[in-house]
């Protein structure tokens, strides 16, 4: 067997998300061969890909198939993560993905899911920092344990710059930690809308594989000066079954589809899909309807990124301040997991398909 023989043969291996195969996609590195022992390495388009088996197993089917049927197959692994934000000069150049969560309306848990999702993000090998820009209500300092901590400053090139504090892994600010628990934030939109341009010129957050943006509900003045600081990936909607979130979620969806605007939808993911009872654990209630988030992405032809059970655990995590993806419940865990899993999918299948989003430059 030769290099060339190990090329051909990976030529048959698809990317599954892509659609071509993974020597045109410049995915092979380091191949090694001696005797019938064959190996190489696959560049994955994220830490966090949830498609790793089956490129594996893809790999390993083609090499005896179109080399040798008595080879035997190392397949190893690295990332870089995919990335297509504008040039170095942009706020954030070395963030690769700004991903906002937001939704139309409160009480859906969208705060759960950003800090679930930037969670599930970490524990598979990406760098992930959350951003906590619901100026008025910051529950992320509960959800993470954070309670009373204040962040550090640095020095940076002569400026001096917030440390976001770093929790289970997670680089994580909000206005929650820099200000007294019990003080109501009576800001009028112009200061909530400077304190999340500080957020992104004068936090350090170092290089990120993904910033997670915990986005107030709603579509206001917060939104759009995000999108007027930095050219953010898309966005990821969160909704429950029942109709009266899902006409505020299609609110949301109108705004990052805007002309103006354009801000791609990565997808739309269901919160509180459905109660399964402890006692009765092969039993689901859907409770707020079913399906409702399905039949909606349906619609808009978005991607449907998962449903997320309402159950106990994920309350009680985070009002304790450890997130249900650290704890013991494997159901919920494996829901967040899928639904990260079809996100960073759906965030290759961007950077891929669609050309970088540019600085919203409007009148509003």
């Amino acid at each position: 067997m030769t290099q060339q023989d190990i090329l051909n043969a990976l030529q048959n291996v698809q990317e599954p998300d892509l659609k071509k195969d993974l020597v045109t996609l410049n995915m092979v590195r380091d191949i090694t061969i001696d005797g019938k022992n064959v190996g190489f390495t696959i560049v994955l388009t994220t830490p966090a890909c949830p498609l790793k088996e089956k490129i594996r197993r893809d790999c390993e089917q083609a090499i005896l198939e179109h080399a040798d049927p008595a080879a035997s197959v190392l397949v190893k692994f690295t990332a870089n993560t995919t990335s297509n934000r504008l040039d170095g000069k942009a706020l954030l150049s070395q963030v690769k993905n700004i991903i906002a969560v937001v939704s139309g309306k409160g009480g859906v848990g969208k705060s759960t899911v950003a800090a679930n999702l930037a969670l599930a993000l970490s524990q598979q090998g990406a760098k992930v920092g959350l951003m906590d820009a619901d100026i008025y209500g910051p529950s992320v300092p509960i959800m993470f344990g954070l309670r009373g901590q204040r962040p550090q400053m640095t020095n940076v090139e002569g400026k001096d710059m917030i440390v976001p504090i770093e929790k289970y892994g997670i680089k994580v600010i909000s206005i929650g930690l820099l200000v007294d628990e019990k003080s109501a934030v009576v800001w009028r939109g112009p200061m909530a809308s400077s304190a999340i341009r500080q957020f992104v010129t004068d936090v350090f957050w170092e290089d990120l594989d993904y910033l997670v943006i915990d986005m107030p509900p709603g579509t206001g003045d917060i939104h759009l000066t995000l999108v007027q600081t930095v050219p953010v990936t898309g966005a990821v909607i969160v909704t429950t079954p029942q109709e009266v979130a899902l006409a505020d979620a299609k609110k949301a969806i109108a705004m990052f589809g805007q002309a103006q605007i354009k801000v791609p939808i990565i997808g739309l993911v269901e919160n509180m899909a459905w109660f399964t009872p402890a006692e009765l654990p092969n039993n689901r209630y859907y409770i707020f309807g079913k399906e409702g988030g399905r039949k909606m992405a349906d619609q808009y032809e978005i991607p449907f990124l998962g449903e997320i059970p309402l159950v106990q655990s994920i309350r009680e995590g985070g009002d304790e301040g450890v997130p249900v993806m650290l704890s013991n419940d494997e159901i919920s865990k494996k829901a967040f997991a899928e639904f990260a899993g079809n996100a960073v999918r759906s965030i290759s299948m961007r950077n891929a398909n669609i050309e970088a989003t540019k600085v919203v430059e409007m009148l509003v």
